[in-house]
């Protein structure tokens, strides 16, 4: 492998220094005076916890991410509803670790991995060795082959794709009120959200929120609480992971607020008039001008990369299957965790795609790195404790799977809110969460409904205005010239008729 090995960054020679390829059999007796080089991709749930359990002398961490903040990602549809701002469910990396000493945080894009000679290629040629590589990057949305569908579709994975959603929102109700045609009208107050798992069953709840209480006196020649919230599924009921009694529970909750609820739907096609549905045997079409994509996820790019360079098995999802250390086969050195790994339990069910699996994940990857280098037995193989499932549909109602207790209701979205708020990195957060929580379910307002950037569904105000107004105008004289000469409007209707 023929790569670039200048280093324009400062102290990056540091980092370049490890131990031979291979040599890690004797970590603790060879190692005492240097320490143990760990690099870590990705800062979200399964990164950020791996380096909070490496705080050692022992080691010297890096962590590289992409961006410079850790997102937490389940309460991102609330960005996406305007509940809250995105500045209160992300955290800058450098700001949670800079109590530990032992770590720096580089902001890059790692392009290539050679395990052979354990480095790792940035984007913009830097070269980083390691002793051990713990790569959490995380999933991205998945289209299942129809990557053209994201342009009218957004995902919900990021900061951007969360304020393009919350853009399309809102943006679809002041449409909805400069217009006058109702076929025009009822498809921007339509929106469909594909996928009826968590993700698209709170953003559902949160929509109807917003349309039924919210935003109920703020227009006056539309009435918001007219607006239709369709959410999608090609499985049978929503919630598959959970229980049936709570699915049902989740379905009841969602028709209170006004969702329609459609499972058993496939998608066969989206653009910026609507979607193609496939639904008992007959195809339909969903005028709609909003859709929002919760519909799966799939292995960060990475993952591919790392396959091809170690000849790794991946699942149909591109996520690595890993040993029951959390280690690539043949590669001890390497961890994959979180939503990258193709992780199994000891019946040899995989482990499902969420938080806290990603972050004892990552605290076993750190433990097991920290054993090794100071000569201990090894680590049993990772068990993922179960915590329970928690899925909100709106204010006061959630369904919770907590330790084998089945709960919903206004005690369910106590136990949601509870954990959410403890999961939160910062106390600050914690804080300024709770208390536009306090807000919202005392007054129903919204305090971050922002329309900002721009979307390729927009509506051209200028130019499709000036038509829908020139349209009436058009006609209106047609029917003046009519009545002011109806000789020739006679000779005109003959010869349509003669043509037809």
């Amino acid at each position: 492998m023929n790569r670039k090995t200048a280093n324009p960054f400062r102290n990056e020679e540091d980092a370049l220094e490890t131990a031979p390829a291979g040599d890690d059999s004797s970590a603790g007796s060879t190692r005492v005076n240097k320490p143990w080089k760990v690099v870590i991709v990705g800062g979200g749930f399964g990164g950020l916890s791996a380096a909070q359990g490496l705080k050692s002398s022992s080691v010297e961490v890096t962590l590289i991410d992409r961006r410079n903040y850790h997102l937490f990602q389940p309460l991102l549809y609330q960005a996406a509803t305007g509940s809250l701002s995105p500045g209160e469910i992300a955290f800058p990396l450098r700001g949670v670790l800079s109590k530990q000493k032992n770590i720096r945080v580089w902001l890059g894009t790692v392009q290539d991995i050679d395990p052979g000679s354990k480095r790792i290629f940035l984007a913009d040629g830097a070269i980083l060795r390691y002793d051990s590589l713990i790569l959490a990057a995380g999933s991205e949305t998945a289209y299942y082959g129809h990557n053209e569908w994201q342009k009218c579709a957004p995902g919900l994975k990021s900061i951007e794709e969360a304020t393009a959603v919350r853009h399309k929102i809102l943006y679809s109700f002041e449409v909805a009120e400069r217009i006058s045609d109702p076929a025009q009208r009822r498809a921007w107050l339509t929106f469909v959200i594909v996928g009826a798992g968590p993700t698209g069953v709170e953003l559902s709840g949160a929509i109807a929120e917003i349309a039924r209480q919210t935003l109920k006196n703020d227009f006056r020649s539309i009435h918001p609480e007219e607006a239709q919230i369709i959410l999608l599924d090609g499985a049978p009921r929503v919630l598959m992971p959970f229980p049936k009694s709570l699915s049902d529970r989740a379905s009841r909750s969602l028709a209170e607020l006004g969702v329609q609820v459609k499972c058993g739907a496939m998608v066969e096609h989206v653009d910026e008039a609507g979607l193609t549905i496939q639904s008992n045997g007959q195809t339909d079409l969903i005028a709609a001008k909003t859709v929002i994509w919760a519909g799966g996820i799939m292995a960060s790019p990475l993952g591919k990369i790392l396959a091809s360079r170690t000849k790794a098995e991946t699942d149909k999802g591109g996520r690595i299957k890993v040993r029951p250390d959390l280690t690539v086969p043949n590669y001890s050195d390497i961890y994959v965790i979180g939503d990258l790994a193709a992780a199994v339990d000891p019946k040899g069910k995989p482990l499902p795609g969420l938080a806290q699996v990603a972050m004892q994940g990552g605290t076993y990857a750190a433990k097991a790195i920290l054993r090794k280098v100071k000569g201990r037995p090894e680590l049993r193989p990772f068990h993922y404790f179960d915590k329970g499932s928690l899925a909100v549909i709106g204010r006061a109602a959630a369904v919770a799977d907590v330790f084998g207790l089945h709960i919903s209701g206004l005690p369910a979205w106590i136990v949601w809110a509870f954990i959410h708020l403890m999961y939160l990195v910062t106390f600050q957060s914690r804080l300024l969460v709770l208390f536009q929580w306090a807000i919202q379910d005392l007054t129903f307002g919204r305090g971050a409904r922002l329309i900002t950037g721009s979307a390729p569904s927009d509506f051209n105000f200028n130019e499709e205005l000036s038509e829908l107004r020139t349209a009436p105008e058009t006609k209106a004289e047609a029917t003046a010239t009519s009545a002011l000469n109806p000789e020739a409007e006679r000779m005109r209707s003959e010869q349509r008729i003669s043509l037809g």
